[in-house]
């Protein structure tokens, strides 16, 4: 069992710049895949960017350029950096763990942009 726990949520104005991180403990040996999706109000959840134990990546079109998505492999730590951040970026933002065929999820942390 992986337990992953998010954090760096908040209240910041368009232009803005935050960053989230995720730690997985617990049983995190041998995650092959981190990563973020968010979910807006009335919105499905979506994917935002997600980064393999090689350090491979790879990023929501809508957030190319402005998120970089890192992972400490010896800590078992994901980080999501965003900057220039706009009012459609709010959402509840989730850490997803994969070790298949299992996947966790943390419970989210929100994110808000104001104009």
């Amino acid at each position: 069992q992986v337990q992953l726990v998010e954090s760096g949520g908040g209240l910041v104005q368009a232009g803005g710049s935050l960053r989230l991180s995720c730690a997985a403990s617990g049983s995190g040996r041998g995650i092959n895949v981190m990563g973020w999706y968010r979910q807006a109000p009335g919105n499905q959840r979506e994917l935002v960017a997600t980064i393999t134990s090689g350090g491979s990546t790879n990023y929501a079109d809508s957030v190319k350029g402005r998120f970089t998505i890192s992972m400490n492999n010896a800590k078992n730590t994901v980080y999501l950096q965003m900057n220039s951040l706009k009012p459609e970026d709010t959402a509840v933002y989730y850490c997803n763990a994969k070790r298949a065929p299992f996947t966790w999820w943390g419970k989210g942390t929100l994110v808000t942009v104001s104009s």
